[in-house]
């Protein structure tokens, strides 16, 4: 990702930072008004968003500093680690959740629901809606790791403020007052599932797992005439920052210069073919009869 980039991506974090705390209290404050676990769960998750928000800002910065001596392959994965900070703030944000819900199993309360917090409840329900719109076609268009994980992230916000926006219409209905703390242990399970999405997505990039298929990679190698067999194919990174390796057999007989023209060509159709932030490392190697099988 170019710098330009990595201000695009700031800039669209400290946005939806500042819709996610606003988000986050009108939940918490209707929530404590009115004795809702599950509404003031979820404002406490909406605030977890936000502090997410700024690790994610934090993260970026750091990522995108240029390529030193200690670092020679850049700092991209700075992005990544913050990623897994915020799984760590969710689980443990899902474990306050889960106590507290316990809690009031033990002694429940029925919320005092108004219309007034169900508008609130509304009105915030559209503004994750619009975040999570915008932060996804954002992060698709600058090909950023953390902007598309994080609105994942809040679409599981949406699932959630709808389920707690039913459990409140229910018990308004007259359903029993105990479905509010079950409503808020759903909550967390929301939580905990998104916090395993963003573990498993960031732990495949610090542990270099392969990010796209060897067969796609080799059937744009194999279009080039010169090249009699491909093997020993790797790739590794995220989606803004891939790198392949590979072995290229061709014939022996062709030039230095032709196979450092060949290499390049191999490169820039990989880019235009399969990611244009791929970064590709040919070992050419000569091609003899023998070695067909």
């Amino acid at each position: 990702m170019v710098i330009n980039n990595y201000k695009k991506v700031k800039q669209v974090l400290w946005v939806i930072l500042f819709a996610n705390f606003a988000v986050s209290l009108l939940k918490i404050i209707i929530g404590l008004s009115i004795k809702s676990t599950s509404m003031t769960a979820d404002g406490f998750h909406s605030f977890s968003d936000g502090a997410s928000n700024i690790v994610g800002i934090i993260g970026i910065s750091i990522a995108s500093k240029p390529n030193d001596k200690q670092h020679p392959y850049g700092h991209k994965k700075f992005e990544v680690m913050a990623s897994l900070f915020i799984g760590a703030m969710l689980v443990t944000m899902a474990g306050k959740i889960i106590f507290d819900a316990i809690s009031r199993f033990q002694n429940v309360a029925k919320p005092s629901i108004t219309t007034e917090s169900l508008l609130v409840l509304i009105l915030t329900l559209l503004i994750n809606i619009f975040v999570c719109t915008y932060e996804n076609r954002i992060g698709k268009k600058l090909n950023s790791y953390i902007l598309i994980s994080d609105s994942l992230h809040t679409r599981s916000d949406i699932l959630v403020s709808v389920g707690v926006l039913l459990t409140l219409i229910g018990v308004k209905l007259g359903l029993p007052a105990w479905i509010d703390p079950l409503a808020s242990l759903i909550v967390s399970g929301f939580i905990i599932c998104s916090a395993y999405e963003i573990f498993k997505s960031s732990t495949g990039v610090l542990v270099d797992q392969a990010i796209i298929e060897e067969e796609d990679i080799r059937n744009v190698v194999e279009e080039f005439n010169e090249v009699k067999e491909v093997h020993n194919i790797r790739s590794r990174g995220s989606e803004n920052d891939i790198h392949i390796d590979m072995h290229v057999m061709i014939e022996p007989g062709i030039s230095v210069e032709k196979s450092h023209i060949l290499s390049h060509e191999i490169e820039g159709k990989i880019q235009d073919r399969i990611n244009e932030s791929a970064q590709v490392i040919l070992h050419i190697e000569p091609f003899y009869k023998k070695n067909k099988n």
